[in-house]
This record gives C-alpha cells, structure tokens and sequence, in this order.
C-alpha cells in the first residue's frame, strides 16, 4: 500500500466508530473527488475547528457568542432543557416539539473516566437557574450509570430552588440507550410525558 494511502487511512481511522476497512473506502472516495470538492470539504474542516465557537449562554456551538437558539427572542427562554452533548439537542431540535433553550452539559459524571461534576457546565447552569428567570429545567439525559448518576447530581444542586418545576423526560427510552441516537418520535413522546420529579428532590 502506497505511503500516502496508509497515511490518509490512518488519520480516517482516528475518528470514533471509523474501522481501518471504512477508514480505507473513505480515503479512495476522496482520491475520486474534483479537486474543488476536496479543497471546500478542506476548507470548511478547517473553519470549524478554528473559527468554531460555544455559546455563552448555553454551551452550544454557535458561530458568535449566541447560538441562533439563544438569539431568538421567539423562544421560551424560561424553559431550560439540560442534554450531554451538541448532539443531543440536534436530536430533540429534529423534533421540532421543543420551543424553549438548551443547556449543554458537556458530557456526564464518569469516575471511571475522570469526569467530575467540575469539568461539567453545571455551576454555569445553577447560575442561570439562581438569576431567578427560570421556570422549569427539563434534564434529558441519558439512561446509563453515569446519566441517572449525573440527573441525581444536578437535581440535589438544584434542589435550593423549589419554585423551579424540575422535570426529566419520560423513560420510554431504553436503559443505556444515547440520546443521540434514539428516533425522532421517541424523543417526541418523551418530551410530551415529561413527569415531575419535584418530590424525589
């Protein structure tokens, strides 16, 4: 195999869930590509790791300070939903049932892998929920170990607010199911049967 097949298979291979054997059909699609897609798919790479930002109000990634989800005025901004990751709240946005903001987590509390509430957004989120303009936090999290561990966390920190209405999607996804991952109508009707989970606080 040429070096430079071996080289351009071998940084394929670098992305999560990406064989060696996809990592190959990847490399010889881009061999077949124009000049000028392979420079703009170049470029645009480029630009998103560079010139990408994340949202001061929300940890979304945005373009500018404000992600188009927090700049609209549209949206109910005392409703917070809490997710994992950006792609959690691509999942839900899909939906299109959702009319409130996002608060991205950054991932979930994961001993096993070094992951403390500290490296986690949540102090960010507590602010927001202290500012007083919140009326309900919906945590959409996952249903592993490290999620309900991290939904319990979260909870108890904002337990000091009780005129908040903390909510948690409705278990209709599977134990270990990703959130990011599950179909757009089960996501739907998680939203929609949504139960409080005030008294457990």
């Amino acid at each position: 195999m040429s070096k430079l097949l071996q080289d351009a298979v071998a940084e394929f291979a670098k992305l999560p869930g990406v064989g060696r054997r996809t990592a190959l059909r990847l490399a010889m699609h881009l061999l077949k590509m124009e000049d000028g897609a392979v420079a703009q798919m170049t470029e645009s790479l480029y630009r998103f790791r560079h010139d990408i930002r994340y949202c001061e109000q929300c940890n979304n990634l945005s373009d500018s300070e404000l992600c188009p989800i927090c700049a609209n005025e549209e949206r109910d901004h005392s409703t917070i939903c809490v997710v994992e990751q950006v792609g959690d709240l691509m999942s839900i946005e899909n939906t299109h049932q959702y009319r409130g903001v996002y608060h991205v987590l950054g991932g979930v509390i994961s001993p096993m892998q070094g992951v403390g509430p500290s490296e986690l957004k949540i102090d960010m989120l507590v602010e927001k929920v202290a500012s007083g303009s919140v009326r309900e936090v919906i945590l959409a999290i996952s249903t592993s170990v490290e999620g309900e561990t991290t939904l319990y966390y979260i909870m108890n920190r904002l337990k000091q607010y009780p005129m908040v209405r903390l909510t948690t999607i409705a278990r209709g996804i599977g134990f270990g199911d990703e959130l990011e991952y599950v179909d757009e109508l089960t996501i739907t009707h998680a939203l929609m049967n949504r139960r409080e989970i005030m008294d457990e606080r």
